[in-house]
């Protein structure tokens, strides 16, 4: 039983007010309304007045009057006895997801992958020939150069560079390429080959890049998709080449940085 429920058991008269010391602000109506809204859950989809009132641990009259309430008002449906949600209660929590940014939705993601596979994780979008840092959780240096949010790089040479230009319809590639020099003695700077690790990583879903950006350095990247399925961001994990071969990359990290990408994609599809 949630905490709320047991708050409400220990004042079963709607009219009392045992509960701990509040603020003056505290509204006691209605942090019983909300606890009847989370009376419903997955297993608990149809419940009865009896059941409301058991689970929030209000009086019969108390757990009427919130449900004829929250059915007045259309978050809440009647079939007989039985009472359940209806689908405008997701206004409660879209107006909070609504207001999220992309840093602010991947940076939980983020710290979770960097804590699990203990190696630098961000995420980027694309911005003419360049990747833009929007969130990055930094497990320790690694690179040259000291990267942070607003931070770019050239994305022909990048994995998340990779991702996000070959998530683009191939006529518009070309345009975002832009001069492509020789980073380190591996950058792939050839056209047409690029072109093709471009279909391959468009095949495979995910862009591995080693030591093309800087020697010592290789990275992963997978996409971050909209509801309507377009690559709108990446996320990538970078480390030492030094730490084993790329193969161990592959097979031990990527399905972590998979899993990743596919959560903030669910989550960004979820508020826009």
């Amino acid at each position: 039983m949630n905490m709320t429920a047991r708050r409400l058991q220990a004042s079963p008269d709607d009219a009392a007010d045992e509960t701990p010391e509040r603020s003056t602000g505290y509204v006691q109506s209605l942090d019983r309304g909300l606890a009847v809204i989370r009376a419903f859950d997955a297993e608990h989809a149809q419940l009865t007045l009896s059941d409301v009132a058991r689970r929030t641990g209000l009086t019969r009259a108390a757990a009427r009057r919130f449900l004829h309430t929250l059915v007045e008002i259309g978050y809440v449906e009647a079939d007989g006895r039985l009472f359940s949600l209806r689908p405008r209660v997701l206004e409660l929590g879209y107006a909070y997801l609504s207001s999220i940014s992309l840093p602010e939705l991947c940076r939980m993601h983020l710290q979770r992958l960097a804590a699990e596979v203990g190696e630098s994780v961000s995420v980027s979008v694309l911005d003419g020939t360049e990747v833009v840092y929007v969130a990055r959780v930094a497990s320790n240096r690694i690179m040259s150069v000291d990267l942070g949010v607003g931070a770019r790089l050239p994305a022909y040479a990048t994995s998340m560079g990779r991702v996000l230009l070959a998530g683009l319809p191939e006529d518009e590639v070309d345009a975002h390429l832009g001069e492509m020099r020789p980073l380190t003695r591996y950058t792939l700077i050839d056209r047409e080959d690029l072109l093709a690790e471009l279909a391959r990583v468009r095949s495979q879903g995910w862009a591995l890049v080693d030591e093309e950006l800087e020697e010592g350095l290789r990275s992963i990247a997978a996409p971050i998709r909209d509801r309507s399925g377009r690559v709108v961001a990446a996320c990538n994990m970078s480390t030492a080449a030094r730490r084993g071969p790329a193969s161990a990359l592959v097979s031990d990290l990527l399905p972590h940085l998979l899993a990743t990408a596919a959560a903030i994609s669910d989550d960004l599809s979820a508020l826009r």
